[in-house]
């Protein structure tokens, strides 16, 4: 259940847009000009009819309490989810200066909707409790032997490839193109392991890539040598350790832990994509418990995923984590109260402590990109010692090497790198604009290319900003 006047700050609503297009149209739209009968109920339902360019306006419906996320219906014909009229109504909805009020029931045609989802969210409870009741836990069983086995096939092969490379140079790599990738990843496609492939196909992106690549492309087939000999020898291995080389190979795994209750919020949210599918990745952190979860979903190419949370939401709900070392994946549980606009932050760390957190998470999965961090009382500057001058990074305002603060350059000061990609991004101005020069808290990704800022709050009060 909402909690009646609680609303979502326009920044939020946008964060849910599916491609900047849609951002720019729907903000067009959050004004209450092209709006009729507009309305929000207790339980989270926001409705209205815009006028378009036809006779009959569209109807447009947002459940903001679905424990899945914002979930949309609008008569309009795009395709997109939400489409720029669901984004318009959530922005009138959120200034809340009574173009949407608090009414009483639904108009039918909304309430036609939210009953035929409560319908089928029903019957998706049922199939599942009698699906989980009739499962054969023997077939289960031999068919993840007959896939081990393909994987055990497929890595023995791929250790022999990689050892056939080292024999023969790795200028060897160079000259035979990406085509010898493409055909050793498909291989490993064969072999059901798609960890291995697209750790393949990444090595196929690093000959040629620019000075330095035969020491890239050396250490990336040592992590996949390491890789394919965890699962050689996972017998012998750690029963956390050996979970995370069965997840880094790729094979399918469950939530298996026990639910933890807290008041998530949402820090970042974001999307990555390739031609077959959209990855989100949304980060929580539990504000009474300290701890820090990855939330996971997927959608097909060009189609955003379902579950969205906006930035600085809070949400009362369960979480059940993954096996494995240093594993920070879970699974959104039951929902206790819709997400609510929060104004507590993450408990911060400093430079040096970030970067040790990094160090630690690696010793329990060597295989690990980044790991998640809240900087507190940095100051974005630019990185004077960078190659290419066009650097950036996060300086620690409160670190005492040598001299009083006062009297150190930036320059001189700890600092973690941005890593090249966050640097020439949108959200690099936003976080200097959002500094000016003072201290802000910043949660991101800290790994071995740098530190990816996801999220930032300024010093004093205010609201957090999304950066990517």
């Amino acid at each position: 259940m909402t909690q009646q006047g609680v609303r979502w700050t326009a920044d939020q609503v946008l964060a849910l847009a599916p491609d900047a297009p849609s951002r720019k149209a729907g903000s067009k739209l959050g004004v209450a000009g092209p709006w009729s009968e507009a309305g929000s109920s207790g339980e989270g339902m926001v409705w209205g009819l815009c006028k378009g360019s036809g006779s009959k306006p569209y109807q447009t419906v947002v459940d903001v309490a679905d424990p899945a996320g914002p979930a949309y219906k609008c008569s309009c014909p795009s395709r997109k989810f939400p489409c720029k009229h669901a984004l318009g109504l959530l922005l009138l909805w959120a200034g809340a200066d009574g173009s949407v009020p608090d009414a009483q029931t639904l108009p039918d045609w909304a309430e036609q909707w939210a009953e035929g989802r409560r319908k089928r969210a029903r019957t998706k409870r049922e199939t599942d409790a009698a699906g989980g009741a009739a499962a054969d836990p023997e077939a289960a069983r031999r068919r993840a032997e007959r896939r081990a086995e393909r994987v055990t096939a497929g890595a023995s092969e791929l250790e022999q490839r990689l050892a056939d490379l080292l024999r023969g140079g790795l200028a060897s790599a160079e000259q035979a193109g990406y085509g010898m990738w493409e055909e050793t990843a498909a291989r490993m496609v064969d072999a059901q392991a798609p960890g291995l492939a697209a750790r393949v196909r990444e090595l196929g992106s690093i000959p040629a890539s620019g000075p330095g690549w035969p020491v890239r492309l050396l250490e990336e087939c040592a992590m996949l040598h390491l890789l394919d000999s965890g699962w050689l020898r996972r017998d012998l291995l750690p029963a956390g350790l050996a979970s995370t080389v069965r997840s880094r190979i790729g094979l399918p795994s469950s939530a298996e832990g026990r639910p933890a209750r807290d008041r998530w919020l949402v820090l970042a949210q974001y999307d990555t994509a390739d031609s077959r599918l959209t990855t989100r990745r949304i980060w929580l952190y539990g504000t009474e418990s300290g701890h820090t979860a990855l939330l996971l979903s997927y959608g097909a190419a060009g189609r955003a995923p379902a579950l969205s949370l906006p930035v600085g939401l809070a949400l009362d709900a369960e979480l059940r984590a993954y096996a494995g070392d240093g594993q920070l994946r879970a699974d959104l549980g039951e929902q206790f109260t819709a997400p609510a606009p929060s104004p507590v932050r993450p408990k911060g760390a400093g430079v040096a402590e970030a970067a040790a957190r990094y160090g630690d998470a690696l010793g329990r999965d060597p295989w690990l990109e980044s790991w998640p961090v809240t900087l507190s009382r940095v100051i974005p500057t630019p990185d004077e010692a960078s190659g290419s001058g066009s650097g950036w990074q996060l300086a620690d305002a409160d670190d005492d090497l040598t001299r009083p603060h006062a009297a150190r350059p930036a320059s001189e000061r700890l600092a973690l790198p941005i890593t090249p990609q966050a640097a020439s991004s949108p959200g690099l101005w936003r976080l200097a604009a959002l500094s000016g020069g003072a201290p802000v808290t910043v949660f991101g990704e800290c790994g071995h290319r740098g530190f990816t800022p996801l999220t930032a709050w300024p010093e004093g009060p205010g609201e957090a900003v999304a950066l990517c």
